[in-house]
């Protein structure tokens, strides 16, 4: 399975179930096949296979196979551990987990058992009912022994409430309200040796068992404990493919991630109510091949939400988590240890356990600048700033920038300082947010002509007609990739696609529809018109532009102008010109883009995050803004919450309107949008240098000063 931050996991010791190895941890890395056999899941030692008996008992109590055995390794089907076993038996025991595992499928014996299909039980039940001959009570004595008969033979189990169509899920229902009415207990993989290839529905099915949300922790326990052996087996052999669980309903889905997820929380906090209270949780989980084996469950339905978008990337994170030393399980991560971390499976992880990595790696590499600056210094004599400082000056602040980012290519991961030419004022963070506001301001002026705008969304893209150089577009990939490294949020109005582009991932109409609302609709009418294409709407294989008004036409296949779009060929006419909207008509402008983006951000720590993720971290949430919440998160120094002026000011905020409540938030923050994890996050100080409020003792005078310093807040000069 593939997925960001997924990286593959060395093998650990073998060992067997002999007692002549080592214990060792559960691998993450793929299992792979045991040579020369067949291997089914586990269950209980069938009463045929003895050949473990030709062992004896050693010195610890364990078997201890004659000197002249071949010995071979394999993976528990369970916890995925290495494991060392003769290649004469036909199971063996698992000293981690205790699950035996077959080697070969037991083969059915005896007289062959019906299996049940719901007319059958029902056709029974009707039949014991109709026996019971005047008795107050019905005797279901067959009916139970036919149960029984058929619950204790794993291919009669296995061929009950078959159905040929593997998209035909309603049996899955079916079987859900008799499992209910019937009160059976959970049945697990335990309970029978079951070949790979016959045991995939029976996953299925078991996935959907509902637990009862008011069940007590001892009682989960036992559930979870009964259903531990499906983790590893689905995300492993017999894993259902996402396009299956795409086509569950809303509900049902989002049932199944709740359930992993519960299972994920009640692993962490067995672990934190066994240590002392308000502290990080012990890296305990990186050894329980339990949570590993969900996580790997877990990503098999992220893999098929991508697939159909069901539920929000944040119905994935898991809060208790974000109480794990995030720092310690990314460098556990970036060191490729055989131990699990979360950070393989980074949509567990809150967006704010992901800031909180990428933070501490930019400043990390800051640190790593600040000391090669400091040793150049030292050892060569030649003075190296700690930081990036960049002077430019208004008039030209796209020449100046982009000369001087290019003069300081190798120091872009040091920490960003601004200094305005001809202006005094020092960089505590307020000219820096200037500057990303005004440079991003001019970039993405619709007169610049490096991008343009769609009416309707609001949103902008790449000008495939624009006669700026690379070098503009390298600029911009990394203003982009400075705000994000120094967390800032910049006022950019791409679409998704863009941040998708950035992480390699396919595009398509669908996100087309985001930005360019009008066209896809057109397109869809083309799609699904029943009548004849090629005579009403009058179309060739040709793309097309404006350029400076004029209409620019690129053919999408060689000989395109001469190709007429048909009813038969339509949906790869509609294939094609999406691809050349989003990826040919602009790949001279994203390339350079994307170059200079990944030169300032390009590490292990954006590769945690999703598309959807980076494009809340660069441009911030547009949620409404919560007066009340952020006087709630606001600190303050040199004043009191509860003096007059402090209440003026709120009473001034609250009483805006939203455009310019968004203008003071823009004047004290640098941007008119909320952090990507909400306000409670919006560091918000109100601080009191020397007795100038003391000017500001009526609530007219303080709005007026407000009101002035929000309409003329550029530029920093003295008097």
């Amino acid at each position: 399975m593939d997925y960001p931050g997924k990286v593959s996991r060395q093998n650990s010791t073998p060992k067997d179930d002999f007692g002549n190895a080592a214990t060792t941890s559960p691998s993450l890395s793929r299992p792979n096949s045991l040579a020369g056999t067949s291997v089914a899941v586990p269950g209980p030692l069938p009463a045929n296979h003895v050949s473990l008996d030709a062992t004896t008992p050693g010195p610890n109590g364990f078997s201890t196979p004659p000197s002249n055995t071949t010995m071979m390794i394999g993976k528990c089907m369970c916890c995925n551990s290495n494991l060392r076993f003769p290649v004469s038996v036909s199971c063996f025991r698992c000293t981690v987990c205790q699950t035996i595992n077959d080697l070969k499928p037991t083969q059915q014996k005896g007289d062959p058992v019906t299996p049940l299909t719901l007319d059958r039980l029902r056709a029974m039940i009707n039949t014991c009912r109709s026996n019971n001959n005047g008795r107050n009570s019905t005797n279901y004595d067959t009916l139970e022994q036919t149960i029984q008969k058929c619950f204790s033979n794993w291919y009669s189990l296995n061929e009950s409430f078959s159905n040929a169509s593997f998209e035909h899920i309603t049996i899955i229902s079916t079987i859900r309200r008799f499992l209910s009415s019937a009160n059976c207990r959970s049945v697990t993989l335990e309970d029978c040796g079951v070949a790979l290839d016959q045991v995939r529905d029976a996953y299925r099915i078991l996935l959907e068992l509902d637990i009862k949300k008011k069940r007590r922790y001892q009682v989960f326990d036992d559930y979870t404990r009964k259903s531990s052996t499906i983790p590893t087996q689905f995300s492993t052999r017999v894993s259902i493919p996402p396009q299956h669980s795409k086509t569950h309903s809303t509900v049902i889905f989002r049932r199944r991630v709740d359930l992993v997820n519960a299972f994920i929380s009640f692993r962490l906090s067995k672990q934190q109510r066994a240590q002392a209270p308000n502290t990080v949780l012990s890296p305990a989980y990186e050894t329980d091949w339990r949570i590993s084996s969900a996580a790997r469950v877990m990503a098999l339905l992220f893999a098929a939400n991508k697939q159909s978008y069901k539920i929000p990337l944040s119905e994935f994170y898991n809060t208790l988590v974000d109480y794990i030393d995030l720092i310690a399980d990314f460098n556990t991560w970036e060191q490729r240890s055989s131990k699990f971390a979360f950070c393989q499976y980074p949509f567990l992880i809150s967006m704010g356990g992901k800031i909180t990595i990428m933070e501490f790696d930019a400043k990390r590499q800051m640190e790593t600048k600040a000391k090669e600056a400091f040793f150049t210094i030292l050892f060569q004599k030649r003075v190296t700033a700690p930081h990036l400082i960049l002077r430019v000056r208004r008039d030209f602040l796209i020449e100046d920038s982009l000369n001087q980012i290019a003069a300081n290519e190798m120091e872009l991961k040091k920490s960003l300082r601004i200094e305005f030419v001809g202006e005094d004022g020092v960089d505590a963070g307020g000219l820096r947010k200037e500057w990303f506001l005004l440079l991003v301001r001019e970039l993405f002026d619709p007169r610049y002509g490096m991008f343009t705008w769609d009416e309707d969304s609001n949103l902008c893209w790449f000008n495939p007609a624009s006669f700026e150089t690379s070098d503009q577009y390298y600029l911009v990939g990394v203003v982009i990739g400075l705000a994000i490294y120094n967390s800032t949020i910049l006022d950019v109005h791409f679409p998704l696609a863009c941040y998708k582009k950035l992480f390699n991932s396919p595009v398509g109409l669908e996100d087309l529809k985001v930005f360019r609302p009008a066209f896809a609709r057109g397109l869809e009418t083309l799609l699904t018109f029943e009548g004849d294409v090629e005579t009403t709407f009058c179309r060739d294989f040709v793309g097309e532009y404006e350029a400076f008004g004029e209409l620019q036409r690129i053919p999408l296949v060689p000989g395109g102008e001469n190709k007429p779009v048909t009813n038969a060929n339509r949906k790869d006419y509609v294939d094609r010109y999406v691809n050349f909207i989003l990826n040919d008509s602009i790949s001279k402008q994203f390339e350079p883009f994307k170059r200079g983006f990944n030169h300032v951000c390009g590490g292990n720590a954006l590769s945690l995050f999703q598309p959807e993720e980076i494009e809340l971290l660069v441009r911030g949430s547009a949620e409404p803004l919560e007066i009340e919440q952020l006087r709630a998160v606001t600190v303050y120094e040199g004043f009191r919450e509860d003096e007059e002026i402090i209440k003026n000011f709120w009473s001034i905020f609250k009483s805006m309107d939203p455009i310019m409540q968004r203008k003071l938030l823009t004047f004290v923050t640098g941007t008119d949008r909320i952090p990507a994890t909400g306000l409670a996050n919006l560091a918000l100080k109100i601080s009191c240098l020397g007795d100038d409020s003391e000017r500001y003792r009526s609530r007219h005078k303080l709005q007026s000063k407000l009101q002035r310093a929000i309409e003329e807040s550029e530029g920093f000069g003295l008097k």
